[in-house]
């Protein structure tokens, strides 16, 4: 549990919650440590790994490939007092330990009541690993993203196997690289990749092109699951003057339904009936009216390919879905496919609901099914990512 916090920046420490359902989050993030690269790439690349070093402004920034980037904890406020938060702590010590420390991350989990947790990348990589992947020496990138991986396998995932869900990224200037980096991950154990989810807007081929067969292949014979983070290829265009953080969280549901439906209809999923998607961070509340879209062009207007499944059932059959709570579009439930949604809390970003997980799912979900929530909250992650469930699952 995390001590000697400054009170000035952080809220007295939570006490631990009530628990009233088991809950796996398939959404957090860590934070980077500053040792995270140290003794971890070949010699040639040592002196040029990401580093962490202070700013005149004596803040702490991440250093790479001749480039800067400011945000070290992106987003990382959990616990601090809402009138300390502008956008993004500038030191380490801005933030809560469980961050960037797995014991503390533990413990965190424990104060709220969360039994596993799948997290994504921060800063230093982008949420998908295109910094890395945009690297001017291509060598050097993918060094550096195999370092990342053998981090999270060795100090994160490594220190508590039965508490993460082991996540790693992949090369993507190269997807021959890249199917061979998922394969390594796949024989340690790791049960998901985070891929980019409009992978144009970063510079690459399109998902439409056949680029990418190579790292689908990977994904698919490994049972790699494929996760799109909402952001990972940057944020939607905001007008001039608008309240650009407010508004771009706001649309983050609109983001995973524009990333969701390119994926569909690239028909990759057709291609590779096997293939496991997961959208990340961008609720459910669009689902069902995609689903119903995709009936209704097909049925009205005409607009379909020459697949054996009809669009909407290779959306219900070969994508997943998460949620913080979504306590108006929950209802839509069946519609979606209730194997098929999943819990996020978002530590530590802003839009978390950590410490409070426990409450918030148990006044939006409180009035469905036992088993239902079982399967929502905990048992729909387990089977999706071949992770391993406490002896006892609430509610019990």
């Amino acid at each position: 549990m995390a001590t000697n916090l400054d009170p000035t920046l952080f809220l007295d420490e939570p006490e631990p919650a009530e628990i009233w359902a088991t809950i796996i989050s398939v959404d957090d993030h860590l934070v980077e440590p500053p040792t995270m690269f140290e003794g971890r790439l070949p010699k040639a690349f040592a002196d040029r790994a990401p580093r962490v070093v202070e700013n005149d402004q004596g803040y702490q920034v991440w250093e790479f490939d001749g480039h800067r980037y400011s945000q070290v904890g992106m987003n990382a406020v959990a616990g601090r007092r809402p009138e300390t938060v502008a956008l993004e702590p500038f030191r380490f010590d801005q933030m809560r330990p469980g961050c960037y420390d797995i014991a503390e991350r533990v413990a965190d989990m424990d104060l709220n009541g969360v039994w596993a947790s799948l997290n994504f990348p921060s800063q230093i990589s982008g949420f998908c690993g295109r910094i890395f992947s945009g690297c001017s020496d291509p060598a050097l990138g993918h060094a550096v993203t195999m370092a990342w991986n053998d981090w999270m396998a060795e100090e994160w995932h490594g220190a508590a196997p039965t508490r993460i869900i082991p996540l790693g990224i992949t090369t993507l200037s190269d997807p021959t690289l890249g199917a061979a980096e998922i394969r390594r991950n796949a024989a340690r154990g790791f049960r998901a990749v985070a891929l980019p989810e409009r992978p144009h807007r970063i510079g690459l081929p399109s998902i439409f092109d056949d680029y990418w067969m190579p790292i689908i292949e990977a994904c698919v014979e490994t049972d790699t699951v494929v996760c799109l983070h909402v952001g990972s290829t940057g944020m939607p265009d905001l007008p001039a003057g608008s309240p650009m953080l407010a508004l771009g969280a706001t649309l983050f549901g609109q983001l995973s339904l524009t990333a969701c439906t390119e994926w569909l209809w690239s028909g990759w999923a057709v291609r590779y009936p096997a293939l496991k998607i997961a959208m990340s961070e961008g609720g459910i509340g669009w689902v069902a009216m995609l689903l119903d879209r995709l009936d209704n062009i097909v049925d009205r207007s005409g607009y379909s390919l020459d697949w054996d499944l009809r669009p909407a059932e290779v959306l219900q059959r070969n994508f997943w879905f998460c949620t913080l709570d979504d306590p108006s579009t929950i209802d839509t439930r069946h519609r979606i496919g209730i194997d098929h949604i999943m819990v996020e809390t978002d530590y530590p970003h802003g839009d978390g609901t950590w410490p409070e997980t426990q409450r918030v799912l148990r006044e939006a979900w409180g009035h469905l099914p036992p088993d239902e929530i079982r399967m929502l909250c905990s048992t729909n992650a387990a089977n999706l990512f071949r992770h391993p469930l406490p002896p006892t699952v609430f509610p019990a």
